[in-house]
């Protein structure tokens, strides 16, 4: 874990750190594809692709729902992975 800080901390302190770190430990998610649509960026068609099928799963996940606290730890659920999940699982 010291190994992983020091070498974090170390990004941090580069040009570009944010960058640097975001690629090196996380893969593109969801949210960062909205993000690149969002600053008119171009998407791959696989990439336009995910987000769809990432929002048709969404709805008939959240809406297949039985009561309120299933909903909200569905949706809590749903957040974390349109902002960790690799976006070619919804492929």
């Amino acid at each position: 874990m010291r190994v992983i800080c020091v070498y974090i901390c170390g990004m941090l302190k580069s040009k570009n750190s944010k960058q640097n770190v975001k690629k090196d430990f996380f893969p593109t998610s969801i949210n960062d594809l909205r993000d690149k649509y969002y600053d008119g960026k171009h998407l791959t068609e696989e990439e336009l692709l995910a987000i769809q099928n990432y929002d048709k799963y969404r709805i008939e996940y959240l809406n297949s729902s039985k009561d309120e606290e299933e909903f909200d730890k569905r949706y809590i659920e749903l957040q974390a992975k349109a902002n960790l999940a690799d976006y070619r699982e919804f492929l």
